[in-house]
């Protein structure tokens, strides 16, 4: 049901969320002002209330979070579409053990809401294929996740 806004991940999100899944991430962008939106795979809830995210250390989202450290994260899951706002703070600006430089930033769930339209449920949620070696490609993910679950 939309327009429901909780205070933190509700149980089916913070499941979803400590899975492979595609999200998109909005920040503010530090030069224009505007919303900046990412897709990002690298993430990890930590519990209902701390989410964490793998990302490349020199890309426009670390700049955005050191300018505005308001963020919203939207994820298709539980047969609905959810906005995550959390406030975002860059943990480690390099992660160890990890072959790319990635930062780590940990957010901190402010509110949760089911922004699905009225009268409708997803009946798919969006799938992604990785283009590149399938073999590299998992031993990265591997090497990242576990990065992320060891943070604290």
């Amino acid at each position: 049901m939309p327009n429901i806004t909780e205070p933190e991940l509700i149980e089916p999100l913070l499941k979803a969320l400590q899975e492979d899944r595609l999200v998109s991430l909005c920040t503010i962008d530090f030069e224009s002002k505007g919303p900046s939106v990412s897709a990002l795979s690298w993430i990890y809830a930590e519990n209902s209330t701390t989410i964490l995210l793998a990302v490349d250390f020199s890309s426009r989202i670390i700049k955005n979070i050191l300018h505005n450290d308001k963020v919203v994260v939207t994820v298709h899951a539980n047969e609905s579409v959810y906005s995550v706002h959390a406030t975002a703070k860059i943990q480690n600006e390099l992660i160890e053990n990890v072959p790319l430089k990635l930062s780590l930033v940990e957010l901190k769930v402010t509110a949760v809401r089911d922004v699905m339209f009225y009268g409708a449920k997803l009946s798919v949620e969006p799938q992604y294929e990785k283009t590149y070696d399938k073999n590299a490609a998992q031993k990265l993910d591997e090497q990242i996740y576990t990065a992320l679950k060891k943070f604290k």
